[in-house]
């Protein structure tokens, strides 16, 4: 990167400093400045006869660079080597940064290897830095160079053209209006400006570098794509491209120059000519709206209305506001022609001009201190005439108002007050009525406020001779004699409102205490009749004793219940004494409660009648009482000695079934003696029957001296009866089975002490696992697997077949007897299967069932139908398996 040093180069370092640290971050920059480079570089090298095409490569032999610095500076360099090699590229190159350096450019970070080596950014650095010094270093506007040079130059030239401002050399630039201005500026006639849009920068960017091409010499050196499809063009192809215009305008600025002068001198004379013309002309007619205005300031002539006084003052200020600025500017419009006139004159060596007599700059400004001070005088005079008025206005708006309101404000408060509502209000009615004196009294003090203001601003309006007064001080006194009679009206209706007041509240206490008591006294009459008249039920003689002795106080508490009657009534009658005396008209009734006197007596005398009627309805049912509990204890005394006799017949009847003390026949006649005294008990059972229906009739539900109620006696019976007929019946069943299946004693005998033993809890009955350890306890093969499973599950189906899961003794027996026979006849069954079977392993069903009796033959099958092999003939036994 190249850096400028030295005095003279400080304009545009900063600029350098720029490049460094932008150039190429942007890929778009690094376009833009590669086209406009290679474009002002060709703009030079044709005056030569020859053009770069790529600047980083065509520059690299060092001759085309030394070619452009010759036609830019007009000067030769040192004769450039012709070789080939890259040595004779590395001298070129540093014969081109001598000759560079050699005009005050200080070239830093760059030699000629990056230049020959084909680095574009230090080939575009270079082309830069020769841009800034023999382009725009020269630049200079009001003792500025460079760029700042530059760009005051496109500032002024483009001041007069709408949407222009140039404040930089990037995005001022971007819409084209900048380089139209230009162009328009120096050659109108090449550029139609007032159809530009700013909207369209395409359209005005290619109308600019086309004109610019075509009749400038100016190479376009930017396409409009490059600066519109870029946020900020590269300020150093702007920069570039600018000054081009500039160098191609600043000759045509010089002969203009020249030519602005010749005629300026010749128009000097006649504008000066004019301007003494326009002098003498607006002096005069200056100096006599003058005089003619000033007459009408001075005139002071009152009016008696506010209306006539304020359209003057609107007339004065349209005077300030329309008349007087247009003179004001004249009046300063002719000083500054005055002293522009003498300045022209001085500065064209002529004599100082002289206004005609009395038109002189010192006339005119005396003849303006006259109107301005009588313009103030009568400013002043208008204000306070206009202030004097307004206050009188003011004052009587503000009378009319303030009568206004207080007249609204009393329309119908003496009616109000002269009311006697009071006379059939109620208590909390003349409180509220109080209450709403009472605030009206703080209402009427707020106005006396308002009467004082009134009186006063009739006072002022007399003192300033208000042209109204007569009719102001006939309100006034009117408002005042009303507000002396609302005063004395108010008193009295205070005092008729707390007096009233008074002798309510009296009467409100006595009403409250009335309500007090008589709310009590009522709920007793009220709770005593209910309880006079109350139904009761009672099942002892105690509930019925309990009865007449709460009776018999609440007899004793009614004279006492007398004497608060009559206090009560007195009450009452000191109310009815007070409203007779101080004749107060009563509104309505007591308000804190609905009972009255004759309420009160009505409740008394019914209490009084229900006494005696409540002393028979309990002296009744004490005797009725009395018969139920004998009716109890006759029943008891049977029912506590029946239910003990019939638990323990039940109890050895038990034992007798489960004992085996003798033989069957000596249990069975043991059980029917038992059964013959208990049928010879039944009389008393009846009896008791007797003495039950005794005790429903008197509907008697409880009896506190026996547990036994008949329902339990009837049921403990029946179950006697039950018991002693079923266990004769299971005695007679075992002598059938014993005899039938030859069982002996000894084998019964077993079979009972085998069943009492897992019969734990006496029931009489076994369940299905008790029975299952029964068995095995007996000697059968009832395993824990599949098979002993199905052995037990037959079991159960012979034993309990209606699978109600207990199984009683009889059926036991019934089933060992049963296995006991069947033994045997399996044996026999077994002889005959030989037999029957001959040659063959297996015998059919049918063959079983014509040499068998029918109940062994059936046995047989059904008992070893499980156990047929899987290859026996199908509806065969094998012998095996049998």
């Amino acid at each position: 990167m190249d850096h400028y040093d030295g005095e003279e180069n400080t304009d545009y370092r900063q600029q350098e400093d720029d490049w460094d640290r932008d150039l190429l971050l942007d890929p778009a920059w690094e376009k833009q400045q590669r086209k406009t480079f290679t474009a002002w570089c060709n703009s030079h090298l044709r005056k030569a006869g020859t053009q770069i095409e790529n600047i980083e490569e065509d520059f690299r032999d060092g001759l085309k660079l030394m070619l452009l610095l010759e036609v830019i500076s007009g000067e030769r360099l040192a004769k450039p080597e012709r070789g080939k090699m890259r040595v004779h590229k590395i001298s070129n190159v540093n014969k081109a940064l001598d000759f560079i350096a050699s005009k005050g450019v200080k070239l830093v970070s760059i030699g000629a290897e990056e230049i020959v080596d084909g680095n574009a950014k230090m080939t575009l650095g270079m082309i830069w830095t020769i841009i800034l010094r023999f382009a725009i270093q020269d630049i200079s506007v009001e003792e500025t160079s460079a760029k700042e040079g530059l760009l005051l130059w496109c500032q002024r030239k483009t001041a007069p053209y709408k949407n222009v401002n140039i404040q930089n050399f990037h995005i001022s630039w971007k819409d084209g209006l900048g380089f139209c201005a230009l162009i328009h500026r120096h050659r109108p006639e090449l550029i139609d400006y007032g159809k530009l849009r700013k909207d369209d920068p395409m359209t005005n960017l290619n109308t600019a570098f086309d004109v610019a091409e075509k009749y400038l010499d100016i190479p376009k050196m930017l396409d409009a794509e490059d600066i519109v499809g870029t946020a900020r063009p590269d300020e150093k192809a702007i920069m570039t491209y600018v000054s081009s215009f500039y160098h191609a305008f600043s000759g045509a600025q010089k002969a203009e120059t020249a030519a602005n002068r010749i005629c300026k001198v010749l128009a000097v004379n006649q504008e000066n000519e004019q301007l003494m013309e326009d002098y003498e002309k607006l002096a005069s007619d200056l100096l006599e709206w003058i005089r003619r205005t000033i007459p009408w300031l001075e005139n002071r002539a009152p009016e008696n209305t506010m209306q006539a006084m304020q359209q003057k003052l609107e007339d004065f200020r349209d005077y300030r506001r329309l008349h007087k600025p247009p003179k004001v500017q004249e009046k300063c419009q002719l000083e500054i022609n005055f002293n522009t006139l003498q300045t022209k004159l001085r500065l064209s060596n002529r004599p100082a001009f002289m206004p005609s007599e009395g038109r002189m700059v010192s006339d005119i400004n005396n003849a303006w201190g006259g109107l301005e001070q009588a313009e103030k005088g009568y400013e002043e005079w208008l204000l306070n005439e206009i202030r004097r008025l307004e206050r009188l206005d003011h004052l009587a708006e503000k009378f009319r108002q303030k009568a206004t309101i207080h007249e609204a404000w009393t329309e119908g408060k003496e009616d109000m007050l002269q009311q006697k509502d009071y006379e059939t209000a109620s208590l909390s009615e003349i409180k509220a009525l109080l209450k709403k004196h009472e605030a009206f009294e703080s209402d009427l003090a707020a106005h006396q406020d308002r009467v004082e203001q009134i009186a006063a601003i009739a006072q002022e309006l007399n003192e300033l001779d208000y042209y109204d007064s007569p009719s102001v001080n006939a309100r006034c006194q009117r408002i005042c004699d009303q507000w002396d009679s609302l005063g004395s009206l108010t008193q009295k209706r205070s005092e008729a409102l707390q007096r009233t007041e008074k002798l309510l509240e009296t009467i409100d206490q006595l009403y409250l205490e009335f309500a007090k008591r008589a709310a009590p006294f009522n709920n007793w009459m009220e709770g005593a009749m209910e309880d006079l008249q109350d139904t009761f039920i009672v099942h002892t003689i105690e509930e019925i004793q309990g009865l007449s002795t709460a009776h018999d106080q609440f007899k004793a508490t009614l004279p006492e219940a007398d004497k608060e009657r009559q206090a009560i009534l007195g009450i009452h009658n000191e109310v009815s004494k007070i409203v007779q005396t101080y004749h107060v008209n009563m509104a309505g009734t007591n308000p804190y409660t609905t009972i009255n006197p004759q309420e009160i007596n009505t409740k008394w005398d019914k209490v009084r009648q229900l006494v005696p009627q409540r002393d028979q309805a309990l002296i009744e049912e004490h005797t009725r009482q009395q018969n139920n509990e004998r009716l109890r204890k006759q029943f008891a005394n049977q029912a506590n000695v029946i239910g003990p006799w019939i638990q323990t017949k039940m109890e050895e009847i038990g034992r007798i079934s489960i004992e085996m003390h003798g033989t069957l026949e000596d249990q069975l006649n043991h059980l029917r003696q038992y059964e013959k005294s208990i049928i010879n008990y039944k009389p008393k059972i009846d009896q008791l029957e007797g003495d039950h229906q005794l005790i429903q009739e008197a509907l008697i539900f409880d009896n506190k001296h026996t547990n036994y109620t008949m329902e339990h006696i009837r049921v403990g019976w029946e179950q006697l009866l039950t018991t002693i007929a079923r266990t004769i019946n299971e005695i007679e069943n075992q002598i059938l089975t014993r005899d039938a299946k030859g069982i002996s004693q000894d084998q019964m005998n077993e079979f009972r002490a085998s069943f009492n033993h897992f019969d734990r809890d006496h029931s009489g009955t076994l369940g299905a696992e008790e029975f299952k350890a029964c068995l095995i306890s007996l000697g059968f093969d009832i395993a824990n697997d599949a098979q002993g499973e199905a052995e037990f599950a037959r079991i159960m189906s012979i034993v309990d077949p209606n699978r109600l899961g207990v199984i009683t003794f009889q059926a036991f027996i019934d089933f060992m007897s049963r296995e006991t026979a069947d033994t045997d006849t399996a044996d026999q069954v077994m002889a005959s299967f030989k037999v029957l079977a001959g040659d063959k392993n297996y015998i059919l069903a049918d063959e079983l069932r014509r040499e068998l009796p029918p109940d062994q033959a059936e046995y047989c099958i059904a008992r070893m139908a499980p156990y047929t092999g899987p290859d026996a003939v199908p509806g065969a036994l094998d012998y095996m398996s049998f």
